[in-house]
């Protein structure tokens, strides 16, 4: 029998899957998602089918990460195409169970929630000392809107194990330190960033902003990264190096660089050189209206 992806939309329809899952004695894997699903979102699927009984994922388009002047309403919203896939992707898997959380945002926040910080009512999550950094130093709204939504996500779907991609470096960091702060019961397993096979620029959900000559030059950043970590295998540490390397091949397309970092993978803090504990090589940059980021790990690994 073909398995069905059950579409979820309370917290209500999410417990009861989850004690029929437990009944099952089934495992559970979580991905959070905003929706736009593409082949990154479904690593992660993949993952988590892998190493889970049941699978659910959640679509939800989060206010509490947008600033005012970004771009919430634009942001795609694709709900029937994205479980078109996840059904897809859930005919290879005979007897698991799949699930979306698709919640309105009246579910996720009962009390409402605007884009404006100073106007919020209700509990939120911060995760103080690594939120403010790199993303953070421009975006300071955003690390706040990921831990609260991702901690409600948590206590709704109540996973064994829940599966982010390395694409997002810093949410990464953010929630590893979240989990253990908090204690939540929940493995963070972290998937390699999913990137295009012929240019190796990262999948993002805003590539689709990317105009015919933008999609061209974006991946100047990755190829930068790459001749970054070719430098430090032959034994380059020091920041200045890495850092150029980056810039340099960022230079030949004319890309509109935001920030560049070279930062330490526990505490997110710029270093001089690469210590032991190895590095996090990361940026963002805009092609147009629309902000990219991507990142390499040196010297270590999640």
């Amino acid at each position: 029998m073909a398995n069905i992806v059950q579409v979820l939309h309370t917290v209500k329809e999410v417990r009861e899957w989850h004690a029929a899952q437990r009944q099952a004695n089934k495992t559970i894997g979580f991905v959070a998602t905003m929706g736009a699903l593409h082949s990154g979102h479904l690593n992660l699927v993949q993952q988590a089918s892998c190493e889970s009984g049941s699978v659910i994922v959640s679509i939800f388009v989060n206010p509490a990460q947008f600033a005012p002047h970004e771009d919430l309403d634009q942001y795609p919203r694709t709900l029937d195409a994205d479980v078109a896939k996840l059904t897809e992707f859930a005919q290879t898997a005979a007897g698991q169970a799949f699930a979306v959380f698709a919640p309105s945002v009246s579910e996720m926040y009962p009390r409402g929630i605007t884009t404006h910080r100073d106007q919020q009512k209700g509990t939120f999550v911060e995760v103080l000392g690594l939120s403010e950094m790199l993303e953070g130093g421009t975006r300071p709204h955003f690390f706040r809107g990921v831990a609260t939504v991702v901690s409600r996500l948590f206590h709704i779907t109540m996973p064994d194990k829940a599966f982010f991609g390395q694409k997002d470096v810093q949410q990464c960091c953010v929630l590893r330190a979240m989990v253990r702060d908090l204690h939540f019961p929940v493995e963070l397993r972290i998937g390699a960033t999913v990137r295009d096979p012929t240019d190796g620029l990262a999948l993002s959900s805003r590539n689709v902003y990317l105009t015919e000559d933008q999609r061209k030059r974006a991946p100047a950043f990755y190829r930068g990264l790459c001749k970054a970590k070719a430098l430090f295998e032959s034994g380059v540490l020091d920041r200045d190096e890495l850092v150029g390397a980056v810039i340099k091949e960022a230079a030949t397309q004319d890309l509109e660089i935001e920030y560049i970092s070279l930062s330490d993978p526990d505490t997110l803090e710029e270093v001089d050189s690469v210590t032991s504990s190895g590095a996090i090589l990361s940026g963002a940059w805009r092609m147009g209206t629309t902000r990219l980021i991507d990142n390499m790990l040196i010297g270590f690994e999640f």
